[in-house]
């Protein structure tokens, strides 16, 4: 009975082994013609060199087989533990090929490629553009999007390549698994990714603020091949550029234009005011006019109505009253005689 039970762990054990050994370590393991991406070390690249030590590049259009090559570089002692750095191949991306004792063309070993890592966030609940917003309603299914030349791993090294998401929320914590609507948790750390573009699928949704808090998250994608950012963290080659991502309830466009229209509302009320009150008091004036007030308004009215005799005197009105006197006397007179 415990001969079986033996025969049976080693059994599991062997099929353990030859799931994950070969792998984790195909990832490192170039054949010819691979793509290797400037950053990578610790590469096996002797399925790639066979008896040759030596690789060579030439420029653009020229001629392998006639003429020199442009660059070349010793890999005696490092084949089996290649690193591609940046300063040795930086400028050097395209066919490497191997170098005969002679130094003529034996061969491709090699493709270099400068890694290109991008990522979009996209809202699955509505069909709106997140990238131009850099706002998610709290409670919107949210999924990821990966463009990355590396996925081309897959298919050369029998192996996905391994790209993180980075999730921080607003107090500054970085999460390693994002949970959906249904609360169920998916890892973002080496996700495999073999297709470009690649999509996660909806494995965010932050409509519990206990889980997700209201506030500004900041999302970015790297990778680490083989210490490829440790060794080449350049922003959109091994790291992407991060984005904010405002996790709110209220659209904030909307919050923004609330405080402009009051502001209108306040000024119109402000200016009808004194409008209404001037037409009220000229009104009241008009109606019970004060004795001051007439005589302020209507001066040449006043002084129209209430002529002074000088003003108003015809000619020669004085002397038709001194005539009739004058014969009224003189009757008096006779008479008296």
């Amino acid at each position: 009975m415990i001969k079986k039970g033996l025969t049976i762990l080693i059994v599991l054990v062997s099929i353990s082994l030859l799931c994950v050994g070969p792998a984790s370590a195909a990832i490192n393991t170039i054949r010819q013609g691979n793509t290797v991406f400037i950053g990578e070390q610790g590469l096996d690249i002797s399925a790639a060199m066979g008896p040759d030590t030596r690789i060579g590049w030439w420029a653009s259009a020229a001629d392998i087989y006639t003429t020199s090559p442009t660059q070349t570089i010793d890999l005696n002692g490092r084949i089996t533990s290649f690193t591609v750095s940046p300063s040795e191949f930086g400028g050097y991306v395209g066919n490497w090929y191997r170098l005969s004792s002679t130094g003529k063309a034996d061969g491709t070993a090699f493709l270099v490629a400068d890694p290109q890592l991008a990522f979009k966030v996209e809202d699955n609940s509505v069909d709106v553009n997140v990238e131009v917003l850099k706002w998610i309603p709290s409670g919107d299914d949210i999924r990821f999007r990966i463009d990355t030349n590396l996925a081309q791993i897959a298919s050369q090294r029998s192996t996905p390549a391994p790209i993180t998401i980075k999730v921080q929320s607003p107090d500054g914590a970085i999460y390693s698994s994002l949970r959906n609507a249904g609360g169920m948790p998916t890892s973002i750390v080496d996700i495999p990714v073999n297709t470009v573009p690649f999509y996660t699928g909806s494995i965010w949704n932050m409509g519990d603020p206990a889980i997700y808090p209201p506030g500004t998250y900041t999302i970015w994608v790297e990778s680490n091949i083989n210490n490829m950012k440790d060794n080449y963290e350049v922003i959109g080659k091994t790291i992407s550029k991060p984005f904010n991502l405002l996790n709110q309830g209220q659209n904030p466009l909307i919050t923004k234009t609330t405080p402009v229209t009051t502001q209108i509302t306040r000024t119109q009320t402000q200016t009808s005011i004194p409008t209404t009150t001037q037409t009220i008091t000229s009104t009241t004036t008009m109606s019970t006019p004060l004795p001051s007030e007439t005589l302020t308004i209507s001066p040449t009215t006043a002084v129209t109505q209430v002529p002074s005799p000088s003003q108003t005197q015809a000619p020669g009105f004085g002397l038709s009253l001194v005539i009739p006197a004058i014969l009224f006397g003189l009757v008096a007179f006779l008479r008296k005689e």
